[in-house]
Formats: structure tokens, sequence, C-alpha cells
């Protein structure tokens, strides 16, 4: 038989972090690939309590259907998190979404027409591509600065193709690992106050920051704005909890499209996370992952001060899980790809970020979810395979 698939897949890119993972299933291969939190993170023990406390007290409850918009308990439990920001969320404003990878695909179906032009960050986290080509968009790119977006080059974009949305990653951004200033977030909500398109904020590592002060979403600048969360990266990204702060009449839009995809997010796990989060003061914990990831950073970043040849470029983030690494032109990532995975070594090649191509030179490194030993090890392995790629 042959199969007559709709056109919409000969667009869609593949993920190379998903294929990547099969290759590092392999555990000889030490990998920065994925974006992998770290197990030891884990509350294991408190969520086991939690596990009890759900389906002693409301075991019916938990094992049956629930509402599309989610747990209201655990959204007043989100919004009450947003006021160390000074940001008002209400509990109605908020929907629970099976992780926040899955508000990048519901909102491509509630906003993107096919030709609509989709405006993203370059580079860009790689599932947005993913998410938004199933609905055959136009995408234009904005080149990041050290403090975000090239607001210049936005301006230009946003005046010339009025753009029907422009997604955004505003802490730690996904692959690059740089932060927008408080000033540029202020600059940016200045300037989308004078267009219509749509913004998109992301947000999954707000909460693991260890530089520097915490700044309040883009959103606080810009209500308007659609804001993701994720308990993915301070919880545990197997209960795949995330969602959407937006207005009523986005969330009303969001509502209907979940109910055609899953009916509703497991309200099993929802439970449990809103447990875990009531009976535990979760900000200790958090506390510790952040002590955690910088120290894993800063080992990375020594390693690669040490290791690796002169004219190799990389971010220093003030936190999230990424390096962002740049080899001179002449290299491509691909080919070094290649020759590292036979020292079993494996990371994300650097153009899978780009919605209309580039980045040959560039490379994703994730330091979370290594050991300090695989760490020094896998990256002094890396600058061989380098040196090797260059000779």
């Amino acid at each position: 038989m042959t199969y007559k698939f709709a056109k919409r897949i000969d667009v869609i890119p593949r993920s190379f972090v998903r294929d990547i993972l099969k290759v590092t299933e392999n555990e000889e291969i030490i990998s920065f690939s994925g974006g992998l939190p770290n197990p030891i993170s884990f509350p294991i023990n408190e969520i086991k309590k939690s596990v009890d406390n759900v389906l002693d007290n409301d075991g019916a409850k938990s094992l049956q259907y629930s509402t599309t918009e989610g747990l209201y308990e655990l959204r007043e439990i989100i919004a009450e998190r947003y006021k160390k920001y000074n940001l008002k969320v209400n509990p109605e404003n908020i929907m629970i979404t099976t992780g926040s990878q899955q508000c990048l695909d519901l909102i491509g179906k509630i906003f993107i027409d096919p030709g609509d032009v989709v405006l993203v960050e370059n580079p860009t986290y790689l599932a947005a591509i993913q998410s938004f080509s199933v609905y055959d968009p136009v995408f234009k790119t904005a080149p990041l600065c050290d403090d975000g977006v090239d607001l210049e080059k936005l301006e230009e974009i946003l005046e010339m193709y009025h753009p029907k949305l422009f997604y955004a990653i505003s802490n730690f951004q996904n692959p690059i690992g740089i932060s927008y200033s408080k000033e540029k977030r202020e600059q940016l909500a200045k300037l989308l106050k004078n267009y219509d398109t749509v913004f998109v904020e992301d947000n999954p590592y707000g909460d693991i920051r260890f530089i520097g002060d915490d700044i309040p979403p883009i959103k606080y600048y810009y209500p308007k704005g659609i804001l993701f969360g994720s308990f993915s990266k301070i919880v545990s990204p197997g209960m795949h909890i995330g969602w959407a702060v937006a207005d009523s009449e986005i969330i009303t839009h969001l509502t209907t499209v979940k109910q055609g995809t899953d009916l509703h997010t497991p309200i099993f796990t929802q439970m449990i996370v809103s447990d875990y989060l009531k009976n535990n003061i979760v900000d200790e914990h958090i506390a510790k992952i952040r002590t955690l990831y910088h120290d894993k950073c800063n080992l990375m970043i020594k390693m690669i001060k040490k290791y690796f040849p002169e004219g190799v470029k990389y971010t220093e983030p003030e936190s999230g899980m990424f390096l962002w690494v740049t080899l001179t032109e002449t290299l491509s990532s691909l080919d070094l790809f290649d020759i590292a995975i036979e020292k079993k070594v494996a990371f994300v090649p650097g153009q899978a970020f780009f919605a209309n191509g580039g980045g040959e030179n560039t490379m994703r490194l994730k330091y979370t979810n290594s050991s300090d030993k695989e760490i020094e090890k896998g990256i002094k392995s890396l600058a061989e395979s380098i040196d090797e790629l260059l000779n």
C-alpha cells in the first residue's frame, strides 16, 4: 500500500535532539545533548508522599476525567507564585498543559494560517520550529545580542512583514543561554505596543537563575503577551506539567483546541504536583537546583578554557541548562559530531536551531545532567575532536 501522507509532513524538520538521544542510550556515551534535568534534583521521597496523599484523600477524583482548563487549585498556586514579580495573574487566565511543549502546538493551532509570517529569535528553540512548521508559516528571524533580541532588526521586520506572531525565550535562552536585560524587556514592550503582532514568551528556566537578580517576565511590561511556564525544571519532567497565561479570549480558544487534542492534561499528575507544592518549601528545593547547576556550569566553562583550542568562542550564561559554542567559520559541527561520537561524546549541532538555515559552525552543550568526571572527560574528548577536525 502507498500511503498518501498530508503535505505538512514534508515541511516538519526532524528533531536532532530526539535522534541523538537514540544514540546516547548507549551508556558509554557522554551526552551533552538533550536538555535533561539532573535526576539527583528530583524530590522522589516528597513526590512519593504526595502520590499517597492524592490516592488516600482523592483517589476516585484523581483517576477520573477532568476539566480541560486544569486543576483550579494548581492554577491558584501558579498565580500566587507570580506575585514575587508583582505580576497579577488570575487563575482563570491560566490553562494547564501537557508540558510547555503543548503550549507551542496549541498557540499554532489558534493563530497560524498557511503563509502567515512567524517571527522567531535566531537561533531559537528547535521544538518551536517543529511545532509551528506544522501550520505552514513563513519564518522570519531576528538576531540576538548579549542582552536579548536586536531591537533595531526586530523593528525592521515588524515594519516590513507585520508578523502574526513573535516567539521569544526571555530567560537563559535555548540554545544560546543569554537573558533579556530589564532595559531590553522594557524597550521591547514599548516597541510591541505599536504593532498587532502576538507576543509569545517562553520561560521554562526562569526559576533556576544562579547569577544576578530575578527580573519580571516581559509580560509584566507588556500585559497583552502570552506567557508559558513549566514544572519540568523545578519538580520533574516526567510529570510533564506546563501552563499558558493569557487573556480570557485566548484561553477560551486554547481550551477548545486542547479538547480536540488530549481532552485534558492527566489530572493525577496535576494533583500530585499540586500536593507537592502545598506541602513543601519549594523555593528551598529550587535553591539546591541552582547551586547544583551553577557548579556544573562553572566546571564545564573551566574545562573548555583548559582544553579547547584558541578561536573557539562560548557563552557564559547566568543560568539555564546550556552553553553555546561557536567554532571557527571553516569548521562544521556536523562533521565534528561524527568524530566526537566515535570518541563517545554527543552534543547537538547548532544548525538545528536556525529556522532559515545557518549556524553550521555552532553547537549546544548541556551541562546539567553529567557527573563532574563526565564533564571533564567529555570536554577533553570534544577538544581532541576539534583538533582532529582542524588538522
